[in-house]
């Protein structure tokens, strides 16, 4: 893993460690436990913006603790699982569990989270507490440099088009697999620019994802159905990656409108266990908003 000096002198005791030069890093001297400066805040936002996705090892924190930690970065985003329950029981607070008895997991093909929402989360801050001997994995890959690899004109066409986001069919299926019953789950349907421009870096990236994209707007089906196969196998292509390896206490900071993830189910039957808080964001903007 490369080492790599930081511009900034917000956290000068950080050590920042690449995992490629494309997307990913690890940030050592932070602890999440701790009351963060806002100059610490502000370092590991930056970072995020230039990493897509940033690392924590050792941190031993509670919940209320990771909650804190992300409200730091904007109001925690609720979902769509819990959203059909009566407000006071709503939790910003997902758990993600895996064991011997789960027949399909949360985030087992490439995408971003949640992007049936109208307003699909800013980022997610997911914690481990358990974790296999072996395997459970996380691979990240970069939408700024998968549209970056796009020819052109691809950028151009793709950049005139929007897709329909669904949750309905993703949510049942897992339920459904591990013989659960939610009948509070709201299934959210949105529809969102095809290419989007990050808020913060403008840079753009591709905003079509495998669990939840059903459909490209403004073409026929069978285009639709062309133009998102090759977007769904482009977006999984291995130089756009870096591959995350789990330890107990490890957090992943990552930016949803700048990567997709996809969780590694190659531990069956070890249990892998944590919780997940996401920040909220708002509309993706396209290219011709």
């Amino acid at each position: 893993m490369r080492k790599a000096k930081y511009m900034s002198n917000r956290a000068p005791k950080v050590e920042v460690r690449l995992l490629n030069p494309v997307i990913g890093a690890e940030l050592h001297g932070i602890d999440l436990a701790t009351d963060l400066s806002d100059d610490q805040i502000g370092f590991i936002r930056e970072s995020l913006d230039r990493y897509q996705v940033v690392f924590f090892r050792d941190q031993d924190i509670t919940t209320e603790q990771q909650l804190a930690f992300g409200r730091r970065f904007g109001e925690l985003h609720v979902h769509p699982a819990v959203r059909g329950k009566p407000r006071e029981e709503w939790t910003e607070v997902m758990p993600v569990h895996a064991d011997e008895s789960t027949r399909r997991i949360a985030g087992d093909k490439w995408h971003t989270d949640v992007s049936c929402d109208e307003k699909p989360p800013l980022a997610s801050i997911l914690h481990l507490t358990t974790v296999p001997a072996s395997g459970g994995d996380t691979l990240f890959s970069s939408m700024y440099a998968a549209y970056e690899a796009l020819s052109e004109p691809l950028q151009t066409l793709l950049g005139e088009l929007t897709a329909t986001h669904e949750g309905a069919r993703n949510y049942a299926d897992r339920e459904r697999r591990n013989r659960q019953d939610n009948p509070h789950r709201v299934n959210p349907v949105a529809t969102h620019p095809v290419i989007a421009i990050h808020p913060s870096t403008g840079r753009k990236a591709i905003y079509v994802n495998s669990i939840f994209t059903v459909r490209i707007n403004e073409v026929s089906e069978s285009e639709s159905r062309a133009l998102l196969d090759f977007l769904f196998a482009h977006v999984a292509r291995p130089e756009f990656q870096c591959r995350f390896h789990w330890q107990r206490n490890s957090v992943a900071f990552w930016d949803n409108r700048a990567c997709q993830h996809y969780a590694v189910w190659d531990y069956f039957p070890a249990v892998r266990s944590g919780s997940r808080v996401t920040i909220r964001g708002d509309r993706p903007v396209g290219l011709t908003a």
